[in-house]
């Protein structure tokens, strides 16, 4: 059995270097297919999120806002209020005891943890999730990118709720282009299924990606500009002008999340320009690369609703 595991881990690494030279430059493909995104979104239902939602984005841009303001927000909501507390009571976030209220979760947890939860649960509730998709191992996958997100930002000294609200909302670009184009969904995630290789497959079929996506509807709900940044370039940050830190670390984030294992030897498939650009040491993602049952509770919290 071992050496089966093995052969199949072999048979992966090989395949994935062998692709990485077709899907490393996504940019070139979104020229060539690009189109506006803006009719896209004007063609479609936007998702709704709850009242509460939209002051709560609007705080992001406040860094001064007092934690009764934060608490008075969440409170008018009581089923957000039940889901940000079972975020917060999540292993994920490895609190050492159990958070009762808002209060005690803000005290704990601090105001851009339990905003970004706030804004996670919002979402959760707005995006249903398209017929074809498992919903469960679909937050999984967004938990787990959000969740990778942090981990590097937080080594970089980067701003590490930032990093896990893009990350955690890239791939919802996605499922806004399979609830209103369902007919692309079968080549997006056709098997075998490559990590990196979705931005370029939605470039192809729908002409933009769904970080492409989620940076304009971001844009729309009047997200931090630094919050949109991160997600317009998060597909292929290694073709601005300059790189945006934010989007190189969900760009690898989205790599790991989508890996079908999870072992230190999965560092090497990474794009090494990237980590090199970044200043990410190989070696100490190998030695603290966190498994991605870490982050998986939060998503069961986050689909309780």
């Amino acid at each position: 059995m071992l050496c089966g595991y093995i052969f199949i881990k072999f048979r992966f690494f090989s395949f994935l270097r062998l692709k990485y030279a077709a899907i490393k430059n996504v940019t070139a493909t979104q020229t060539i297919f690009m189109r506006h995104i803006n009719e896209f979104l004007h063609h479609i239902a936007l998702p709704v999120m709850p009242e509460v939602a939209h002051p709560l984005i609007r705080t992001l841009n406040d860094d001064q806002v007092a934690l009764s303001d934060l608490k008075d927000l969440v409170a008018q909501d009581p089923t957000l209020t039940t889901q940000v507390l079972r975020l917060a009571n999540s292993a994920g976030l490895g609190m050492q005891h159990q958070v009762s209220s808002l209060e005690h979760a803000l005290a704990l947890l601090g105001t851009d943890q339990v905003r970004a939860l706030a804004i996670s649960a919002c979402m959760n509730v707005a995006f249903p999730v398209a017929a074809g998709f498992d919903r469960r191992e679909f937050w999984k996958n967004c938990m787990s990118c959000a969740g990778y997100a942090h981990w590097m930002a937080e080594k970089l000294g980067h701003n590490t709720n930032g990093a896990w609200l893009c990350g955690m909302m890239l791939r919802l670009g996605e499922l806004l282009i399979a609830l209103h184009e369902p007919h692309t969904l079968a080549v997006i995630e056709r098997q075998p299924h490559i990590p990196g290789q979705r931005w370029s497959r939605e470039a192809s079929v729908v002409g933009f990606t769904e970080a492409q996506v989620m940076a304009e509807l971001a844009q729309r709900w009047t997200f931090p500009q630094t919050i949109v940044d991160g997600l317009r370039q998060a597909d292929a940050p290694l073709a601005a002008d300059a790189l945006n830190p934010l989007s190189g670390v969900v760009h690898l984030a989205s790599w790991l999340a989508d890996m079908p294992f999870c072992a230190p030897e999965v560092i090497d498939l990474l794009p090494a320009p990237l980590l090199e650009r970044l200043g990410l040491d190989p070696q100490w993602m190998r030695d603290s690369l966190p498994q991605p049952e870490e982050f998986f509770e939060m998503a069961h919290e986050a689909d309780a609703s």
